[in-house]
C-alpha cells in the first residue's frame, strides 16, 4: 500500500469502486408510486424517507394529485398518518381522515390536495425503519382492505430494497470521504477511519466500521483477500435467502 495517505485512501476507493455504486433509488421510487397509483386505481401516492437522525419525514417521491408540491415537503417524523405508521412501525388504514386527529389537515391543504382516505405503510428492514409510502384515496374495489394492505406491503418491501442497498453505499463511501478530512500530518488512513467510527452518527456507524474493516482487508495478502471477499458473498447470499 502507499505511504502516502490520501493515495492509501485513494488506493482502498479504487478497490471499492465495483460497489460505491451512484444512488439510482429517485427512479425506482418514482416507478413504485406510479405503478401503486395504477394498481390501486388511487389519487395519490407518495414516499417519505427519515432523515438521518430520524427527527424528519423528507417526501422524496409523488404520484398524482398534488404530487409536484408534495416532492420535498418536510414534516416532523412523529406527524400525521404518516409519522404515525413510521413511529408505531405498523401499517393503518383510515378511510375517513377528518375523524382522525393523527390526520394533518394543514400538511395535506399545503400540497393543494386534502384526501378522504389513507393507507401508509412503514419502509423497514431488520436493522430500522427508513421511511412510508402513502396510498390516498384508493378506488374500493371487491376485496378486503386486507388484501389492499397485503398489496402495499409489496409495495413497501420493494422501496425499503432500494433504499436499505443506496444507502449502505452511499454512507461507505461518505465514511471514506470523511476519514480523508480528518487526515492530519502524521496521521494515517487507519486512525483517520477508526476516529470516524467513533465519532459517526447512528446511522453511518456500522457503514464508518466496514470501512475501516475493508482498510485491514486491504493490507493483507491476496490469498487473505480471497477468503475475506468469499466469506462475505457467502454470507449475503445467506442473508438476501432469509430475507425473501
Amino acid at each position: 500500500m502507499a505511504d502516502d495517505p490520501l493515495e492509501d485512501l485513494a488506493q482502498l476507493a479504487s478497490d471499492l469502486g465495483p460497489v460505491l455504486r451512484p444512488r439510482g433509488d429517485e427512479e425506482f421510487l418514482q416507478a413504485i408510486v406510479e405503478t401503486a397509483l395504477l394498481v390501486f386505481d388511487a389519487a395519490a401516492c407518495s414516499i417519505a424517507l427519515l432523515d438521518d437522525f430520524e427527527e424528519v419525514l423528507e417526501f422524496r417521491v409523488a404520484a398524482g394529485n398534488g404530487a409536484e408540491a408534495t416532492v420535498g415537503l418536510k414534516i416532523p417524523a412523529d406527524r400525521g398518518i404518516a409519522g404515525w405508521a413510521v413511529v408505531a412501525g405498523q401499517p393503518i388504514a383510515i378511510d375517513d381522515v377528518q375523524q382522525d386527529p393523527r390526520f394533518a389537515s394543514d400538511v395535506a391543504a399545503s400540497t393543494g390536495y386534502v384526501p378522504r382516505s389513507i393507507m401508509a405503510m412503514p419502509l423497514e428492514s431488520e436493522r430500522r425503519t427508513f421511511g412510508v409510502i402513502e396510498v390516498l384515496d384508493r378506488r374500493q374495489r371487491g376485496g378486503t382492505g386486507a388484501d389492499d394492505m397485503e398489496l402495499l406491503a409489496l409495495f413497501a418491501r420493494q422501496a425499503t430494497l432500494a433504499v436499505e442497498t443506496s444507502r449502505i453505499f452511499s454512507n461507505l463511501g461518505q465514511a471514506l470521504f470523511e476519514a480523508a478530512a480528518l487526515i492530519a500530518p502524521g496521521k494515517d488512513v487507519r486512525a483517520a477511519l477508526a476516529h470516524r467510527a467513533a465519532t459517526a452518527p447512528k446511522a453511518q456507524t456500522e457503514m464508518a466500521e466496514l470501512a475501516l474493516l475493508l482498510h485491514d482487508l486491504g493490507r493483507l495478502g491476496p490469498e487473505e483477500r480471497l477468503v475475506a471477499v468469499r466469506l462475505a458473498d457467502d454470507f449475503l447470499t445467506y442473508a438476501r435467502k432469509h430475507q425473501r
